[in-house]
């Protein structure tokens, strides 16, 4: 349960209950797309290239529409500040409602853009097929997916985070079980190849969902919101305020994650599949460690919110010192043991000698970039917190698309670097978001520490 605490160590053990569900949390939804990368690479070459193809199309999409169905955790994490915490479930129907709405529009176009997209790309015939039936498979879970997310934030805004990630538990192995049964035939089910991995995560989600509405209704301090008894009619004034805050926040993550899907698309048509799925195999294992600072970002959320919501800001800002040097240290560890350890990670995602080399090779400049990864994530954090998410979104489009992506380009068209020139123009664009939502934070603290000290000044 979120509460206040005055005392730094208090804040410390606070930050780290909320955190480590979350990081389970989240590394156990990626780990979905990691074993979908996993166990198709080892169905074959194509597979695993169908598979990355159509994960860099869906990724994108799902963390930017997941980024907007967030902006419930800030909103109620402010009201509960405010003592509010009665009207708490109003926010959370009508997120449920626009993610329906988000849902359907996602499945529409994607009925009409897949295979244009995909056609564009000049694959090989059955890699185009893979990816594309690979998306189909993946598409029947997209409602529940969503709609899971709005329960799981309004769980934790709460500080209620241990929930999602005992249902992620067993929401794993349902994942693996299905993916060894469609891609490889086994258990009686058919066999798919690369195609089963997007039918058997497509399901889980819906198994997620399940779960999580039994949850909502069973746990005694989540049922007296009466969510699924008590409907609120649809608000348009309720969508324009979540939307305020989740498109800014939404596109910021979608010009991030779709840096990675437009260069798996540039190098299909610049470098061939084997450097694909090289480069997604590192993609995979790379998004996997980043859970853990999306993970301190989405506390920081949490507790920032809270405290912000109750005019605590001095305590707001000792939590953002505190998880943005939490972030930047473990990375720092991480990526000292990425580097020694990259034959054995390459290993695990593909039998394919020449698959694996490039793997080794790619995750060097992998291990390069968390570091900005990170910083630029827990600011991130700590800034929807206190709902600033305009400038913010407009630092994200510059430093991912004006810098990062044309960098990259140049880099791998025009110099010895190749593929490998991306991964350096990526790491320049998070290193200038880095220091935008740095300077922007300082400038939004500022702010509150002049209104703060007006307001004493009025008082007296």
């Amino acid at each position: 349960m979120i509460r206040h605490e005055p005392a730094l160590r208090g804040k410390m053990l606070l930050f780290l209950s909320i955190l480590g569900p979350i990081i389970i949390t989240q590394m156990s939804y990626n780990a979905m797309g990691v074993i979908d990368t996993m166990m198709s690479g080892h169905a074959g070459k194509n597979d695993l290239a169908g598979v990355a193809v159509g994960s860099s199309l869906f990724m994108p999409l799902m963390t930017g529409m997941n980024s907007v169905l967030f902006a419930i955790t800030p909103t109620i994490g402010q009201m509960i500040g405010r003592g509010e915490k009665d009207h708490i479930s109003r926010p959370v129907v009508q997120a449920l409602y626009l993610s329906f709405i988000i849902s359907l529009l996602i499945l529409i176009a994607g009925a009409f853009a897949v295979e244009p997209v995909l056609s564009l790309m000049g694959l090989d015939s059955e890699v185009h097929r893979i990816a594309k039936h690979f998306l189909i498979g993946l598409s029947i879970g997209i409602i529940p997916l969503f709609g899971s997310y709005v329960l799981r934030y309004f769980w934790e805004a709460q500080g209620y985070t241990r929930m999602t990630m005992f249902m992620m538990f067993a929401a794993i192995p349902l994942n693996i079980v299905l993916n060894y049964g469609l891609i490889f035939g086994k258990l009686g089910m058919p066999q798919l190849g690369g195609v089963g991995s997007g039918y058997a995560t497509g399901l889980t989600y819906w198994f997620i969902f399940a779960v999580s509405v039994w949850l909502t209704f069973r746990t005694e301090t989540l049922r007296v919101h009466r969510l699924f008894r008590r409907w609120y009619a649809p608000s348009w004034k309720s969508f324009k305020e979540l939307l305020g805050i989740g498109i800014p926040m939404g596109l910021s993550t979608f010009f991030e994650a779709s840096i990675f899907a437009a260069v798996t698309l540039f190098m299909g048509g610049m470098f061939g599949t084997t450097i694909i799925a090289a480069h997604q195999a590192t993609v995979s294992f790379s998004s996997l460690l980043f859970m853990i600072p999306l993970s301190i970002s989405m506390a920081l959320t949490i507790i920032v919110s809270y405290e912000a919501g109750s005019g605590r800001f001095k305590h707001a800002r000792a939590y953002a010192n505190m998880g943005v040097s939490l972030a930047v240290g473990i990375m720092v560890t991480a990526a000292v043991a990425l580097y020694f350890f990259r034959p054995s990670i390459a290993a695990m995602y593909t039998s394919d000698p020449e698959v694996a080399v490039l793997v080794v090779t790619f995750l060097i400049f992998a291990l390069l970039f968390q570091l900005s990864d990170a910083s630029q994530a827990a600011l991130q954090g700590v800034l929807r917190g206190y709902k600033d998410v305009k400038v913010p979104f407009i630092v994200a489009f510059v430093s991912y698309w004006i810098i990062g992506m044309p960098l990259g380009y140049a880099f791998a068209a025009w110099t010895d670097l190749g593929p490998y020139g991306f991964w350096v123009g990526i790491t320049a664009g998070l290193t200038f978001a880095t220091v935008g939502f740095g300077i922007r934070l300082r400038i939004v603290q500022k702010a509150i520490r002049i209104r703060e000290s007006g307001a004493v000044d009025s008082g007296s």
